[in-house]
């Protein structure tokens, strides 16, 4: 399997590398049979495999379906980590990416899954799951840039002829001669 997924009495943790997409991996899934699921994530789609009571199932779901990608803390027993998961509505259907028990590694490998693929920054809040920023669809929205020719330190630099340039002559009123022979000079 490529993508470091892990294996049944495996300790190593799940850790998926967000530039080498295509990636293949198993994954945990509590109602399938071996509780374990097929994952086929790329650019366009994830693709859910899994057999459940024997019945074998493909989901193929566009990556438009998911929320986000979402940072969330999960507590065991033993020690608290924190798990990069693409966050869908169904909790059935989110996708574990990393679970690591380093802070800035979780984050940074959160913060690369967004740009890769194009989705929003979640975090995990109570059970609810927010969004880092504003966003307007896909675009990030932030504070406004100031206007640049007025408050500028090259206002100067530029020619202010620019500012005052004249609209052009409407073709409305053009004269226009009908009806008259074309003289062509020619050697």
């Amino acid at each position: 399997m490529e993508g470091g997924g892990t294996t049944a009495g495996s300790s190593r943790v799940l850790r998926l590398d967000p530039f080498a997409l295509p990636i293949c991996f198993r994954s945990g899934d509590a109602a399938a049979d071996g509780q374990v699921r097929q994952v086929e994530l790329c650019r366009e789609r994830v693709t859910l495999r899994r057999a459940v009571r024997g019945i074998t199932m493909k989901l193929r779901l566009p990556l438009a379906a998911f929320h986000g990608v979402a940072l969330r803390l999960q507590a065991d027993a033993a020690d608290a980590s924190l798990a990069v998961v693409l966050h869908h509505a169904d909790a059935a259907l989110s996708v574990p990416l990393l679970v690591a028990a380093d802070d800035n590694e979780a984050v940074a490998v959160w913060k690369a899954w967004g740009r890769v693929l194009g989705l929003p920054l979640l975090v995990e809040d109570e059970g609810n799951y927010r969004e880092i920023g504003s966003r307007l669809g896909k675009i990030a929205v932030g504070k406004v840039a100031p206007r640049r020719r007025r408050r500028s330190s090259l206002k100067r630099r530029r020619p202010s002829i620019l500012m005052r340039r004249r609209m052009g002559r409407s073709l409305d009123t053009a004269p226009v001669i009908r009806d008259a022979r074309e003289i062509i000079a020619r050697n």
